[in-house]
């Protein structure tokens, strides 16, 4: 048993050693153990341990250290680093020892008496060119492990030592054109390193600018006076026997721009201004340009005037010019660093080059009747020669081909009214310009039309009411116009009004949104009452507005909760264990009621899954065991009242196991065994047992009885001195359930009673301490044979006797009286 449990827990039946191995116990509990002697006749005394036992490993001293390393050797120095063992020996380490020998030595030497529980030593002091070897132990409190494996001789001398390079600058470096810069870091290695600086690949060399200082542990490339051609990317070299090491920079010298690249190109010459174009500069200076600084100079003048200075385009129009005066152009490129030298345009004269005229903006469409549509355009630019004609377009929008309106020519007016239009047709039209160098471009077609005669305002909707409400909306619904005026109702204007105000508030603020004849109006004030108006409208317009005849009162509509059952919802519902359990049912009432489902008055198992909709509710349960069944409930529930129902479920399944199993009445070749019915019978009638038996040597179990209706059986022909196990199990309609199993084996064999007294006792001899007794064997031995005698001795006067001995023969001598 656990030190902490007072129950005794069996170990084994069989043990006929004097000893036995207990397997399956806790690593870190204590137990108590007890063992007793069995014969034929029963179980004797136990005989338990006097302390708790721990059960635990047993603790050693640790393994080996591995891994031991030397990390760096000087001429007077060695640095060691290792890994702790494998296993500590159960239990943690204390210290590790570290011991040195020197070759030619026989002895291993302690180097400290640190605990060194990082694992890592430098050992000094030693003497350049002696060799020595190493090896490491752990400790616990147990005692110090094994060493570990040697190291190889150490010769204590200088290492080689491979370059480090640690720099000062970044990977990309910005410098002005004039100002000075320096690449500096530090470098070690042994042997020294050699330092070599490159830019873009070539080694750079000392001048007058270019400064180079190297130190046994620094290096620096200085430049006094940069210029853009010291840009690149430079690279110092760290190199020893060893290896090497490299660091880089990308190195941008900056400047003012290279003038913009001529010449200027007088893409446009007008009467009032000018486009030219010009090429980037061929050097931007090393940073993006920015900007482009344009300006203008009459040749009568000499005074430069701006045009912009906030372009990044290579062209720019130059506005404001006087008819038949000549004009320079300057430009200037500017980045973040600077504006550089100009780039100065040939002359050029301010006078129109006649051209078509422009496109007219798109036209617009007036009058529209079943046959004939009046368009509408503005002059466009006459290209520097008058207009003299107008031509106008029209096409079905359906079709690709335009065809004129009219042969006959349009001027000066800008309006022209297009006849001989099919009714019912969709139209669009554009407009021409026409001087004597040409007709112009075509303008954008006009936004289509139907050619039909102009529609009027609809009438008013028809019968508004209010036919729902919440506590913060309100339902309305209407019936259309009675006359749409010509034109289809585009949709519907809602409009509310709070009692009391003046103003009246739009619900949706376009027609189309409404295109029904309903619409709930939302965000309004619970308690308050308010007035509703619809309008309808078409291409035309609105109409007047239909009142909703009375104020409405903005609150919840209330209905009491209405269950209509589904038919899963009976009485009573039976299903088999696996199967999925359904139940639901349609519920009704305003607001929409709140839904619990609830089992024997508690929370429903989480496995269940609960759905809950705008129009009802429903429960699932798959995979259903019998422990599902019970008194279901759904209780639907608002501010006007509750309902409620409930349907038994009924989960049908195999028995559970029979109760009480007891043995009696052990013979020689039977007994009797008896039980009690399930607990729970699965939902169903018990029809019959099944009773089994197994000789403990057996691994079958063999059918004695499985179709028995009673809760008893008289288990036959046993054979004499075999131990057996017994087990039960109950059947329904819906298979058979688990067994319930004798906890012991019986052995078959008659009852044993306790011998007869012994007869004719009587002293054959007696001395001053001692007295010799005879006897004769009883009558009846009880069944089994009689093993030995209990002798007991009674003072004289004394109230109980004290047992002497038990001895095998009809004689014994009792003694220290």
């Amino acid at each position: 048993r656990e030190s902490d449990h007072r129950a005794w827990t069996p170990v084994t039946y069989t043990v006929t050693r004097q000893n036995a191995t207990i397997q399956g116990l806790i690593q870190g509990k204590a137990y108590f153990f007890r063992i007793a002697a069995e014969n034929i006749i029963g179980m004797g005394p136990f005989t338990e341990t006097t302390k708790e036992i721990l059960i635990r490993d047993p603790i050693t001293v640790p393994d080996r250290p591995e891994d031991l390393e030397v990390k760096a050797v000087t001429k007077n120095s060695v640095t060691l680093t290792w890994n702790p063992p494998k296993f500590n020996g159960g239990s943690d380490i204390t210290m590790y020892v570290l011991e040195s020998r020197l070759i030619g030595k026989d002895k291993f030497h302690k180097v400290t008496k640190e605990k060194m529980l990082d694992r890592k030593f430098t050992v000094e002091g030693l003497k350049e060119g002696d060799t020595y070897e190493y090896r490491v132990s752990a400790c616990n409190i147990v005692g110090q492990g094994k060493p570990s494996f040697c190291t190889k001789p150490i010769t204590c001398k200088d290492e080689l030592a491979p370059p480090t390079l640690d720099l000062d600058f970044r990977d990309k470096l910005i410098v002005r054109v004039g100002e000075a810069f320096s690449l500096t870091g530090r470098y070690s290695g042994k042997p020294a390193p050699k330092v070599t600086w490159l830019k873009d690949d070539i080694v750079v060399k000392e001048d007058d600018r270019i400064k180079i200082k190297t130190t046994p542990t620094t290096l620096c490339l200085g430049i006094i006076k940069s210029v853009r051609e010291d840009t690149g990317k430079y690279c110092v070299t760290v190199e020893n026997s060893t290896g090497s090491r490299k660091g880089f920079c990308q190195v941008n010298v900056v400047d003012r721009p290279s003038p913009p690249v001529g010449p200027v190109i007088f893409d446009e010459v007008f009467k009032d201004h000018m486009v030219v174009s010009w090429k980037p500069p061929l050097d931007d200076g090393g940073s993006e340009i920015t900007n482009y600084i344009i300006e203008k100079k009459d040749t009568h003048k000499d005074m430069w005037m701006p045009v912009t200075s906030s372009t990044v385009k290579t062209t720019c129009k130059i506005p404001k010019l006087l008819e038949g005066r000549e004009y320079q152009i300057r430009i200037y490129a500017e980045n973040l660093y600077g504006i550089s030298d100009p780039l100065i345009s040939d002359e050029m004269k301010a006078k129109d080059r006649f051209r078509v005229p422009d496109a007219p903006e798109q036209p617009i469409i007036k009058d529209v009747t079943k046959d004939s549509a009046v368009v509408v355009w503005n002059k466009p630019y006459d290209g520097g020669k008058p207009i003299t004609n107008y031509i106008v377009e029209k096409k079905e929008t359906m079709a690709t081909r335009w065809v004129k309106a009219t042969k006959d020519p349009i001027f000066p007016g800008t309006k022209f009214k297009v006849p001989d239009l099919l009714e019912g047709c969709q139209y669009e039209f554009r407009v021409s310009a026409e001087n004597e160098i040409g007709v112009g471009d075509p303008s954008p077609p006009s936004k289509p039309i139907f050619a039909r005669d102009p529609i009027a305002k609809p009438s008013p909707p028809v019968n508004p009411e209010a036919v729902d409400k919440t506590k913060n909306s309100v339902d309305l619904s209407w019936q259309p116009p009675r006359h749409d005026g010509n034109g289809k109702i585009i949709g519907y204007l809602i409009e509310y009004q709070k009692v009391g105000d003046e103003a009246w508030k739009q619900a949706n603020l376009t027609a189309d949104s409404c295109p029904e004849t309903n619409y709930k109006v939302t965000g309004l004030t619970e308690g308050l009452t308010y007035k509703f108006r619809v309008k309808a409208v078409n291409a035309a317009g609105e109409s007047d507005p239909a009142h909703v005849p009375d104020p409405v009162e903005v609150k919840d509509r209330l209905e009491p909760p209405e269950l209509i059952l589904d038919a899963n919802m009976a009485r009573e519902q039976h299903i088999k264990a696996g199967d999925t359990l359904r139940l639901s049912a349609v519920i009704k009432g305003v607001p929409f009621p709140k839904v619990t489902w609830k089992k024997e008055d508690h929370e429903v198992s989480p496995k269940a899954d609960i759905e809950v909709t705008g129009v009802g509710s429903k429960l699932e349960i798959r995979n259903t065991v019998h422990e599902d069944g019970g008194m279901y409930s759904l209780t639907v529930e608002n501010p006007a009242g509750s309902k409620t129902v409930s349907v038994k479920v009924v989960v049908l399944d195999k028995p559970g196991p029979p109760r009480n199993l007891k043995i009696s009445d052990v013979r020689s070749d039977s007994c009797y065994i008896t039980w009690m019915e399930p607990e729970d019978d699965g939902g169903s009638v018990i029809t019959n047992y099944v009773v089994e038996r197994k000789d403990v040597a057996s691994a079958q179990w063999v059918a004695i009885s499985s179709s028995s209706k009673k809760r008893s059986h008289m288990a036959k022909y046993l054979m004499e001195g075999t131990q057996y196990l017994f087990r039960v199990a109950a059947e329904n309609q819906y298979g058979r359930g688990p067994y319930v199993e004798t906890l012991k084996p019986i052995k078959a064999i008659d009852p044993l009673h306790p011998p007869g007294p012994p007869k004719n006792l009587h002293h054959v001899d007696v001395d001053k301490t001692e007295v010799s007794l005879v006897w004769n064997r009883p009558d009846r031995d009880g069944g089994a044979e009689i093993t030995g005698y209990l002798v007991e001795y009674q003072e004289d006067g004394a109230d109980e006797w004290t047992k002497f001995q038990t001895v095998p023969m009809l004689d014994c001598v009792v003694t220290g009286l």
